[in-house]
């Protein structure tokens, strides 16, 4: 195998970093007037075995940042001044990602999902908002399925409910990831990102096994879909890797796409979804117009003047 056919297929596989120059992916609406807000407190805080790394910056509503997986926090750099615009935002580096240790257990979505049900509490909120990118939205969707008093509203960005909600040509890819391709990485976004920050720089191929054997199980989170409670928004790229027929499924299956609206709204869900053009998997973290219109959708607005009320009826 060719070391660019491998890149290009850990790349697909785990869905998780772009290229290195995202700043501008999908416009620059709402970003480049706005300064990020400095870290006000970080550390490490241990649950269930996993050390924690996480960081808060800005003031306002708190917001719950999930990065995709072979990321960690910095892979939303580029929009992270419209997260903290006007929010408090509580970043983590998931479990073996960042400078998080991998630890003794597997990676699971739903137990690093109760994992930071625990650490928000321990942080000091009682309820937030939570975001979650790819990897990240799985966890997400775990955490506020199985804690759904303590998120407010929930964003998920470019994630599936189900395994089967890649495309298929993507499931050979996902299941050959694992340490014998670690080598071969030494050059890519997703080592040099992840060596810059972690403690333990020889856990690299352990986390590669770690996430392929995530990725070879065939998961279906239908029955956590089914808990949620808060209003949710899904957001995907029009060429993302998610199928659009498991967008729609989704979206169905949170009450959302059933029925027209009505002429006040009257039949309309509280969930929402957004499907972004121009943006494949690879480049929705790191967008400015996903991050306004879910930070749109985080604050509560997005009702559009009707007919009726242009017209002064």
């Amino acid at each position: 195998m060719s070391k660019m056919r491998l890149i290009s297929m850990i790349a697909t596989a785990a869905a998780l970093l772009a290229a290195p120059d995202m700043a501008g992916a999908g416009g620059a609406a709402g970003i480049e007037e706005k300064v990020v807000a400095p870290i006000v407190r970080k550390g490490s805080l241990p649950v269930n075995g996993i050390d924690y790394y996480y960081e808060v910056r800005g003031e306002g509503e708190p917001l719950l940042l999930l990065h995709g997986g072979l990321g960690q926090i910095e892979m939303f750099a580029p929009v992270m001044p419209v997260f903290t615009d006007h929010r408090q935002v509580i970043a983590v580096d998931l479990q073996g990602h960042g400078r998080t240790p991998l630890g003794k257990r597997p990676i699971d979505l739903a137990a690093i999902g109760a994992d930071l049900a625990i650490l928000v509490k321990q942080l000091g909120y009682d309820k937030l908002d939570v975001f979650g990118y790819s990897f990240g939205g799985g966890v997400a969707l775990n955490m506020a399925a199985n804690a759904p008093d303590q998120v407010r509203r929930l964003v998920i960005l470019s994630a599936p409910y189900a395994q089967n909600g890649f495309f298929p040509e993507m499931l050979p890819q996902q299941a050959a990831v694992g340490a014998g391709m670690a080598e071969m990485m030494k050059d890519t976004p997703m080592f040099i990102s992840y060596k810059a920050v972690a403690p333990d720089v020889s856990e690299f191929p352990k986390l590669l096994d770690a996430m392929g054997a995530l990725m070879r199980e065939p998961k279906d989170y239908s029955d956590a879909v089914a808990r949620l409670t808060m209003p949710v928004m899904l957001i995907y790229g029009d060429a993302d890797m998610i199928r659009p027929e498991h967008m729609i499924d989704f979206y169905h299956k949170l009450g959302g796409g059933l029925r027209d609206a009505g002429w006040m709204r009257e039949n309309m869900s509280k969930n929402r979804l957004a499907i972004l053009p121009d943006l494949t998997h690879y480049e929705t973290f790191a967008s400015p117009l996903m991050a306004n219109v879910a930070m749109n959708f985080l604050d509560g607005g997005g009702k559009a003047p009707n007919w009726a009320e242009q017209v002064g009826k």
